[in-house]
């Protein structure tokens, strides 16, 4: 976990450094600090705007880049190129901070081109996996409440399921009406149709999770996991139209704010904690990355166990206990020396030198690189949301990050998306029955 934390430390930082860097006015903060001797230029030109961004977030990806590179095949903290991923944090950070140098003398025309193409390619991916990762979440949870309710005839899960179905869909109703007060008046095309738009296609995939055909190939699909969609793209679509330019009287939000530069800094600060928080999340998502501990084994089908008289599983709670076990007796009836046992012990401590326990000695519980993939493709969505269509010659002290139109469709569009996504994944069963069990 402290791992994760310190690698979405520095992608918040290096997204507010980014987002600083949008403006004259960081640079000029820094000459000032060093008494105006130090003028920070980049090739006679001025470091701030579109291109400082992208050199800011490049030499992050490249730093994750290169640790996708070099952790490829790790498959648990035994593979000594483990300690890069949990330790060397010094060492990293200096070579972060020293690919960032190393980009302002990268010629502009280098990122003109990254930004535009490739930077806005790895962004529209970072959203993309976003959104399946959402679907997964939605029927995850779902399922895992059943489970609850079916093996213990829980009475307080049956509960949390139905309670957090009618809240997700009550919220999302509440927030469709606010957005219908007071970002859809006369004039608002936009957002009429956004809001419309979200709110049908709530309905219909509401509906969809309960037709009978659905519940016949998909009987655990239902109402909760439709509710958790539902609230997330009415989410992004009122956080689409609220963060939308006013220039056409559409966003109350705007001239109703009479400390204007503190909510920009607020609403910036909050916009990176989530990006980071995020990506985290996504990075380190067991069924997405695939990832593969060196004590897998294959669950043998309930009908075989029960034919050959079999357990088909093995409490992981009681796996330590019983290679103690074992080993005792190996050793008491002289199969096995004495050392065995200290060597047993030696794999429940930590290969860190810090005495404390190892939790990945027998399998990773992420995918290495495949984690550090997804911070670079985040990088790029962070250079992507700061200067795709930003006016830079009226941002003032400090740029509002997402108040674009570009912004705001991407947010409509990805809610559209992740319907897309998850009424495919209920249909899917339907139409192709052999590929899903049926």
């Amino acid at each position: 976990m402290a791992t994760r934390i310190a690698y979405a430390v520095i992608l918040l930082i290096n997204s507010i450094i980014s987002w600083l860097m949008l403006t004259p006015w960081a640079l000029k903060k820094l000459e000032h600090l060093t008494l105006e001797y130090m003028t920070i230029t980049c090739q006679g030109k001025q470091c701030y705007g579109f291109v400082a961004v992208q050199r800011v977030n490049f030499a992050l990806g490249l730093f994750h880049f290169s640790l996708t590179l070099l952790l490829l095949g790790v498959k648990s903290s035994r593979d000594g190129r483990a300690a890069l991923q949990n330790g060397y944090w010094g060492p990293k950070v200096i070579v972060w901070l020293g690919f960032v140098v190393m980009t302002f003398f990268i010629p502009e025309a280098f990122f003109q081109v990254w930004g535009k193409y490739f930077a806005l390619a790895g962004a529209m991916m970072f959203v993309l996996l976003g959104l399946i990762l959402l679907v997964d979440l939605a029927h995850t949870w779902a399922e895992f409440c059943l489970e609850k309710i079916e093996n213990y005839d829980s009475k307080a899960w049956r509960g949390v399921l139905i309670g957090s179905t009618l809240g997700m869909y009550t919220l999302s109703f509440a927030m469709t009406i606010i957005m219908y007060i007071f970002f859809a008046n006369g004039g608002c095309a936009m957002n009429q149709a956004a809001i419309t738009v979200n709110l049908i296609i709530l309905l219909i995939i509401s509906a969809i999770s309960v037709h009978p055909t659905v519940q016949e190939y998909n009987p655990q699909a239902g109402l909760a996991q439709s509710a958790m969609v539902a609230v997330y793209c009415t989410y992004l679509t009122m956080s689409a139209v609220s963060m939308e330019p006013d220039d056409h009287n559409c966003n109350p939000l705007i001239r109703a704010k009479g400390t204007r530069t503190a909510s920009i800094v607020i609403g910036a600060i909050v916009t990176m904690l989530t990006i980071a928080y995020t990506t985290t999340r996504a990075a380190t998502q067991g069924l997405a990355l695939g990832s593969q501990t060196s004590h897998s084994y294959s669950k043998l089908g309930s009908e075989e166990a029960a034919e050959h008289g079999l357990v088909d599983t093995q409490p992981s709670s009681s796996r330590r206990e019983m290679r103690a076990e074992a080993l005792r007796a190996a050793v008491e009836a002289g199969s096995l020396p004495a050392s065995a046992l200290d060597d047993d012990d030696d794999d429940s401590e930590s290969s860190d030198g810090h005495g404390g326990k190892d939790d990945e000695r027998g399998g990773t519980q992420y995918n290495y690189s495949l984690f550090h993939v997804i911070f670079l493709l985040a990088t790029c969505w962070v250079a992507t949301l700061l200067t795709q269509n930003i006016d830079f010659e009226n941002t003032g002290d400090f740029a509002a990050v997402g108040r674009t139109y570009w912004a705001s469709w991407v947010k409509i569009v990805s809610a559209w998306v992740a319907y897309g996504i998850y009424s495919w994944s209920l249909v899917a069963p339907v139409t192709m029955p052999d590929r899903f069990g049926h």
